[in-house]
């Protein structure tokens, strides 16, 4: 049974690649230090002879006793709300934890592959967005912690495959979607659903002409899977190039859930992205990977879910108290 290190596991992306890896019979070592993942949505797994968790740091040393086959490194805030209220924490589990991981992956001779991210282009002056196109990000901006972390970790990366030879992959992940998203987690899919579950106004921020593109979670997952089992070392784009503006997808929420709210206008924040697209020809290419799932069919499913938390859940502002992770 080939062995497999997720970081992040309790993560909305990380619980999902666990359920993919134990479907798919491997043995799962899930590790997550819960600063912003959540134990139910792994909960599911403790009762499988085929998962273990570890509730660690990996900023912190990382030992897994045993052989090891696999590493997906998914620690990370990803939300804004998350990485401007922990933006040292953000930078060290992209530093300092990504350096942890790759030493293990040297040591236990198995391959890697590190979740980067969309954000790596900034606000891009090209559109679609194709991984040979450096970005235009602000270094010091509120943003500049997750993007720059992100860039150092493929840095990284690279250096340990170029240098000492360990079998690396990168993937750039663009939006992404479905069941186990945190609800106030300040990305656009759970904020426009659980204002119009609470009958809010949905917020737009700047005048909603800006692009975004949504890619299901399955899809996503499919994309990785592919990508860590093939000979590519460079980054590659996984995503969905169906690309809507915020104003018309805000429009979509509303039929979705038939809330009688309007749409509100709010200033556009700091550096926040215009336009994002990924041009997905070199996933289609290499893994013989495209998006399955449309938007309409993955909404459903996703709005689906979060109409079964609870009231309490619904009601909830704050995601956790992270005044212990703050130094």
């Amino acid at each position: 049974m080939k062995k497999i290190l997720i970081t992040g596991a309790a993560g909305f992306l990380g619980s999902h690649l666990c359920d993919r890896f134990i479907k798919e019979g491997y043995f799962v070592i899930g590790m997550d230090n819960l600063i912003t993942g959540d134990l139910k949505n792994i909960e599911h797994l403790f009762k499988l002879p085929n998962f273990e968790f570890y509730h660690h740091d990996v900023t912190k040393f990382v030992n897994i006793p045993g052989n090891l086959d696999y590493i997906l490194h998914f620690a990370s805030p990803a939300s804004p709300i998350d990485y401007l209220k922990i933006p040292i924490q953000t930078l060290k589990v992209g530093s300092l934890g990504t350096h942890n991981l790759l030493g293990l992956a040297r040591v236990k001779k198995a391959r890697i592959l590190i979740a980067s991210t969309s954000e790596v282009y900034g606000d891009p002056l090209v559109h679609p967005q194709n991984e040979d196109y450096y970005g235009n990000v602000n270094t010091i901006g509120p943003r500049g912690v997750y993007d720059e972390a992100k860039r150092f970790q493929e840095s990284i990366t690279m250096a340990y495959h170029t240098f000492h030879g360990v079998e690396t992959r990168i993937v750039r992940i663009f939006n992404t979607y479905g069941p186990r998203m945190r609800l106030n987690d300040g990305r656009v899919i759970p904020a426009f659903i659980g204002q119009a579950l609470r009958g809010e106004d949905l917020t737009v921020f700047g005048d909603g002409m800006q692009t975004r593109s949504f890619c299901y979670v399955d899809d996503q997952v499919e994309g990785i899977f592919r990508l860590l089992h093939s000979d590519y070392t460079y980054p590659v784009n996984i995503g969905n190039p169906d690309e809507i503006t915020i104003k018309d997808f805000a429009e979509e929420i509303i039929k979705l859930t038939g809330t009688t709210q309007k749409i509100i206008y709010k200033p556009l924040p700091v550096n926040d992205p215009l336009q994002r697209q990924p041009d997905i020809t070199k996933a289609k290419e290499l893994l013989g990977w495209e998006p399955k799932v449309g938007r309409a069919e993955g909404m459903k499913i996703t709005y689906d879910y979060f109409k079964s938390l609870s009231h309490e859940e619904l009601l909830k502002e704050e995601h956790k108290d992270f005044s212990g992770y703050i130094y």
